[in-house]
Formats: structure tokens, C-alpha cells, sequence
């Protein structure tokens, strides 16, 4: 059994003999296998990988944590593995399996107790949440193909220029800078747009004296980066400046109290609250940060509603934002690693009010 199995079925119950592993981010995290298709069957003592002929060739050279089975009759063969281990419960991912998957367990493998509560998923939350030094590794390897892109992206940012030939130049360049994907749909938004958080890259061109939002990251060896920069095309009006200002002093000032230990709630409260007393409250509607790693979003979350404690080795953006809905919004968005007696930026660009 490898270190990431072993320590799943120490936050398991000891009630639970096995579990089934199914959704494609979680089988590459336990067995660095990246493809649509295949099952993790994990007991305490041995663990396997049943993947049908598509990928069985690359899954016996890439696979070194579990035994490589070829599927053929899934349910049979999980049947017999269980028999074989004199399993009797099997957790599943209940928080990724779908109704129809279940009920399909459910009528293959009768004599086994399937537990369908959240135990293997949040399980598997945990472990994800801790990053160990490689994931570390990888996560700055994306960010630097991130932001090599993006400053090679700058001095073609002008008017003129639309919001969607922006974000499609700046996916070409992650793309040739090694980029293994995207590690979501690139926003990239100018003038009025800015105040839709998530707004989309349209055809409207780029004028002289607004901002330009950019979000995106790129994925490196399964591990997703994640950034934010508002920039300016020309001039800012004082208020754009005021409120840049804003945002980037409840950023650093929650930058500097991130570590772990701390909770999400408390965290988020830092950088809020500084918006709140410059009177922007209303216009920062969404959490202070999530979990980055295998997924774009995943825990733990720097959120108001979130009273858990923030772990070592915890990858999470810091991402305070102003929207003033039909003029312009300002988001600064940096990701960082938790420690005991603070963090460690991962994000390295620049975060002065940029002027092209």
C-alpha cells in the first residue's frame, strides 16, 4: 500500500473493509493515471486499478500504487476481488457518483453493504486539502507557465483590441509555455464588464482609460495555478484608483494573517471587513478564496461560512474583489501555501496598479 492509501483508511471508519474510487480526479490523485475511464477497488491491505483495453498499456507503465487488472466484467470482477479479501462494506464516492451508478452497484453486488454516506468523499477532501511537497512542486510549475504567459501577453492589451482575442492569445501562449490545460475558461473582461465577477469574454473592443480584468491559470502535471490581475489601458479616474486601493490593502492585509490554523470564516472576515469600513460591502459579494489543487475549486474554502481550521500545506487564493454594477470592478487574486506562522506566496506578479 502507498502513503496516500494508507492514510485514507486511517480517517476511515474501521467498519468500512473497501472503497470504490470512480471520478476521474481521484483515481489520477491515488494512482497517477490521468484518463476518463477506470476503477480504484482499495482494501487496507492491497489496492487495484481495473481499466478497460483503451488505456490498459499505459496504465501497466505509468501505475506503480495498485495492482493493473484488465477490464473485461466490471461487476464480476469486483465481486470476486471482494470475495477475495472477505470484504463485506464498501465505501463509495458519494459526493461524485451519480443515482444511476449507485442503483447499478447496488444490483451487481448485492451481498456487499455499499455505505453512501459522505465518509470516502470527505475522506478523500482531507488528504487533497494538505498538499505534500510535489503537489507544492507542481502547483508553482503552473503558475510560473501562468505568469510567463501573461507577461508576454501585455503589450498586446490596447484598444481596440476585444475581450475574446485577449483571452485567446493568452490561452496560446500558456499552451506553448507547457501547459497541460487550462485550468478553466480564461475570463477576460474590459470597462463595464468588469463588475460581472465571472462575466465572459466577449467582442467588445478595449477602450482607452478602463480596466481589463483577467482571470485564469494553467494546469501542469494535473495541478491547477489560479490568478487574477486588474490592469489598466491608459489613465484611471481617481475612483478606479481609490478602489484598486481598496482591494489590493484587504488582500495583503489577509495575506498576512493567512496560515494555518486559522478558520475560513475568520480569514474571509479580515479582508471583508476592510471593505465593508470603506464602504463597499454590497459590492463584494462572493468568498475571499477556495482550495486550489487537482480541481480549480476544492476545499478547504476561505468563506463566511466556513468555521473549519485551515490545515498546513493548504492551497488557497486570496481573492477580494469591488464590483460597482454598469462602471467596473476590481479583483486581485494571489494563491497561497498555509504554514503554522504564515504563508508563502505563490503568486509573484506584480500587484501595483499596472498602466499599458
Amino acid at each position: 500500500m502507498t502513503e496516500r492509501f494508507e492514510k485514507l483508511f486511517r480517517q476511515l471508519p474501521t467498519g468500512i473493509d473497501c472503497a470504490l474510487i470512480t471520478s476521474d480526479v481521484n483515481r489520477r490523485y491515488f494512482t497517477g493515471m490521468r484518463s476518463s475511464a477506470g476503477t480504484v477497488l482499495a482494501f487496507r491491505d492491497k489496492a487495484y486499478l481495473l481499466i478497460d483495453f483503451r488505456y490498459i498499456e499505459k496504465a501497466r507503465s505509468v501505475v506503480k500504487t495498485a495492482e493493473v487488472i484488465e477490464q473485461k466484467k466490471l461487476y464480476s470482477q469486483i465481486s470476486q476481488l471482494l470475495h477475495e479479501h472477505g470484504a463485506k462494506s464498501c465505501a463509495i464516492e458519494s459526493q461524485t457518483m451519480t443515482v444511476s451508478e449507485l442503483s447499478q452497484l447496488k444490483n451487481n453486488l448485492p451481498d456487499t453493504e455499499l455505505i453512501s454516506t459522505d465518509a470516502l468523499s470527505n475522506a478523500i477532501n482531507a488528504l487533497r486539502s494538505c498538499k505534500d511537497e510535489a503537489e507544492i512542486g507542481y502547483i508553482r510549475k503552473a503558475q510560473e507557465i501562468a505568469e510567463d504567459a501573461l507577461e508576454e501577453l501585455l503589450p498586446s492589451i490596447k484598444p481596440g483590441v476585444s475581450e475574446r482575442e485577449i483571452a485567446l492569445q493568452l490561452n496560446h501562449i500558456m499552451f506553448l509555455h507547457g501547459a497541460e490545460d487550462l485550468s478553466f475558461d480564461t475570463i477576460v473582461l474590459s470597462g463595464a464588464n468588469t463588475s460581472m465577477p465571472h462575466g465572459v469574454p466577449s467582442g467588445k473592443l478595449i477602450q482607452e482609460g478602463e480596466f481589463v480584468l483577467i482571470d485564469f491559470g494553467a494546469v501542469w502535471n494535473g495541478y491547477h495555478s489560479d490568478m487574477t490581475r486588474t490592469l489598466c489601458v491608459g489613465k484611471p479616474t481617481e475612483e478606479m484608483e481609490k478602489v484598486y486601493d481598496i482591494v489590493l490593502e484587504a488582500q495583503n492585509s489577509a495575506i498576512k494573517a493567512a496560515r494555518s490554523g486559522i478558520t475560513g470564516k475568520s480569514l474571509d472576515v479580515i479582508a471583508r471587513s476592510i471593505i465593508e469600513d470603506a464602504g463597499y460591502g454590497d459590492c463584494f459579494g462572493h468568498s475571499l478564496g477556495h482550495g486550489v489543487g487537482m480541481e480549480i475549486h476544492e476545499k478547504p474554502n476561505a468563506a463566511p461560512n466556513n468555521t473549519q481550521i485551515l490545515c498546513e500545506n493548504a492551497v488557497v487564493t486570496i481573492e477580494p474583489g469591488i464590483y460597482i454594477a454598469g462602471k467596473f470592478g476590481v479583483r486581485i487574486e494571489d494563491f497561497v501555501v498555509l504554514h503554522e506562522n504564515g504563508c508563502d506566496n505563490i503568486t509573484k506578479f506584480a500587484k501595483n496598479l499596472i498602466t499599458l
